[in-house]
C-alpha cells in the first residue's frame, strides 16, 4: 500500500493529487461483473464532534450475499473543501478495509473517480493507495453535464467535462428512476464498472454495496457518539 500523506493545507492537498494522479491505471478491464468479491465503502460524519465513521462491506458478486464487513471510527483532520473530500475520508476508509478478514476484491465507492475536477476523486485516490481495482457510483453528476439516458434499465449517456472528455456515464439502474453516475477510479474500465453497477442494483437505484455500507457506517457513527 502506498503511504498515506496528510496535507497541511489546500495547496499541499492539490499537490498530492497531482502527484498520485500519474499513478492511476486506466488500461485494465478489471474483474468481470458477477465474479469474485465486491466491496462497498461509505462514510458518515458527526461534524459537530469532528468524527467520521467508515464501513466496508464485502459481497459475493454473484449472489450479493454479505461475506465480510468491518467499520472504523476516526477524527476528521482536513476541512471540507469541494474536490478535496478524499482527504477527510481516506484514513478511516483504509482502516475499515484493513479490518476485513477477507480480500476486498473490487471496491465500489459512493463518490467519484475520473469524474472529478482534477480527475482524481475518492475512487482514484483509494485505488492508487491500495492497488485495488476501484470505481465510483455517485448520486449526482457533480460539475459535469449529460443528456438524460433512455428510460429503460441499462440505458446510459456519457458524462462530459467542458472540453468534451467523457469522464463517466449516467446509468439508468431502474426503469424511469433517476440515473446514477459511474466513473472509473483505478484498474477497471468504464464498461466493466457499469456492468458491475447493474449487477449490484437488482431492485434499487443505488448498488447493494453502497446501501449496505451506508447503513453500517451510520450505525457505527451512532454507537461511537452515543
Amino acid at each position: 500500500m502506498t503511504e498515506i500523506r496528510t496535507p497541511r493545507d489546500e495547496a499541499e492537498a492539490r499537490a498530492v493529487q497531482d502527484e498520485l494522479r500519474g499513478r492511476v491505471v486506466l488500461d485494465e478491464a478489471g474483474p468481470p461483473a458477477g465474479t469474485g468479491l465486491v466491496t462497498g465503502v461509505d462514510v458518515a460524519y458527526d461534524d459537530a464532534r469532528d468524527v467520521v465513521a467508515a464501513a466496508a462491506v464485502v459481497l459475493d458478486a454473484a449472489t450479493l450475499a454479505v461475506v465480510d464487513e468491518a467499520t472504523a471510527v476516526g477524527r476528521v483532520t482536513f476541512p471540507y473543501v469541494p474536490g478535496l473530500l478524499a482527504f477527510r475520508e481516506i484514513p478511516t476508509v483504509l482502516a475499515a478495509l484493513d479490518a476485513l478478514t477477507s480480500d476486498p476484491g473490487l471496491v465500489v465507492c459512493d463518490g467519484y473517480g475520473l469524474a472529478h475536477p482534477r480527475r482524481f476523486g475518492l475512487a482514484a485516490h483509494l485505488g492508487v493507495l491500495t492497488g485495488l481495482p476501484v470505481f465510483g457510483v455517485a448520486k449526482n453528476p457533480f460539475t459535469f453535464s449529460y443528456e438524460q439516458p433512455g428510460t429503460r434499465r441499462g440505458d446510459f449517456s456519457p458524462l462530459l467535462a467542458d472540453d468534451g472528455e467523457e469522464v463517466g456515464r449516467a446509468l439508468r439502474t431502474q426503469p424511469d428512476v433517476k440515473p446514477v453516475f459511474v466513473s472509473v477510479g483505478h484498474r477497471v474500465d468504464l464498461v466493466t464498472a457499469c456492468a458491475h453497477t447493474l449487477r449490484l442494483t437488482p431492485a434499487y437505484r443505488l448498488p447493494e454495496s453502497t446501501r449496505r455500507a451506508d447503513a453500517l457506517c451510520r450505525r457505527a457513527l451512532r454507537e461511537a457518539t452515543a
